[in-house]
């Protein structure tokens, strides 16, 4: 898995910036959620080696604009491009409004099945290979982050020793790497879980909406493989930015620290600050959580 950051600026686009759309792409096949779609996401997927085709869900934080404002478009253009697959989008109450607002009253429509969800604090997804939950932001409207949970993958079937046993190749091959027992037809029982490997763990991943500090991103973000945290202001800003309902470079930092993550990617800089900046902001986060990068437009991140 990896993330694709689109835009990584709060508010307003800048020359530096576009404003917030987060790509995560599940599989090789280049299988994609995107978390949050500002002005211009479209544009910023087409410079991208990200494909609309491969575009699943969308999962929106909130509905300030610059969060939503390109999901008209994207979806729209996707639609002009001929793509038939499905798109579901979760997002607070409301998001179907906007949605259906600005299609109708623009005499637009998708040519693919899209389905609204519109969530609350809680499960949101679980497909058996991942499972999505919201937990509810400190910000100035209704706002949400999400923990992406991937399953843990069973360990590798091991073969070799089936066959040394006489265990005869078969459908059954399947149920038995998913850890079932079986029975043969000369009455043996084998149970499959005693021919895994070890299974790999699945990966956790934590992408905040916009927040002021709160209580609940301990919850959001715990012992997180990566987390994606907002940091829209420098540390001396505090006051301005949690009056707005959001973090500086310490409060992002200290989440890290204090949920137990092992990486930090922050983002969602505010259009004051230019490419000089960057190496302050990563500083001031690095003076509370050593294991931060700073995220910038296009720029790809393992998880």
């Amino acid at each position: 898995m990896h993330l694709t950051f689109l835009g990584t600026g709060a508010g307003a686009p800048s020359l530096q910036r576009n404003v917030t759309a987060i790509a995560l792409t599940l599989s090789r096949r280049g299988d994609t959620w995107l978390f949050d779609c500002g002005e211009a996401t479209q544009h910023q997927f087409m410079r991208s080696s990200l494909k609309p085709g491969r575009l699943q869900k969308i999962f929106i934080t909130h509905l300030h604009g610059d969060h939503v404002f390109g999901l008209p478009g994207l979806l729209t253009s996707r639609s002009m491009a001929g793509i038939p697959e499905p798109i579901t989008l979760y997002g607070p109450p409301g998001i179907r409004q906007f949605v259906d607002t600005a299609l109708s009253l623009s005499g637009s429509y998708t040519t693919f099945p899209l389905e609204i969800i519109e969530i609350s604090a809680g499960p949101v997804l679980d497909n058996g290979e991942f499972r999505v939950i919201a937990y509810p932001m400190n910000h100035v409207v209704e706002c949400y982050g999400y923990r992406i949970e991937q399953y843990d993958k069973p360990g590798f079937l091991d073969a070799p020793r089936l066959k040394a046993e006489g265990v005869p190749r078969g459908p059954w091959y399947q149920d038995l790497k998913a850890g079932k027992r079986i029975t043969l037809e000369d009455g043996r029982e084998i149970n499959g879980a005693d021919y895994l490997g070890p299974a790999t763990r699945g990966k956790v991943l934590a992408i905040f909406g916009d927040t002021a500090p709160t209580p609940v991103a301990l919850q959001l973000a715990a012992q997180a493989d990566v987390m994606v945290h907002e940091t829209t202001l420098e540390a001396a800003l505090a006051e301005k930015a949690n009056g707005r309902g959001h973090s500086t470079t310490h409060q992002a930092a200290a989440v890290a620290r204090d949920a137990g993550v092992k990486r930090l990617i922050a983002t969602h800089f505010s259009s004051r600050y230019l490419a000089q900046d960057r190496e302050k902001l990563l500083a001031e986060c690095r003076a509370v959580f050593a294991a931060t990068e700073l995220a910038q437009d296009f720029a790809v991140f393992e998880v």
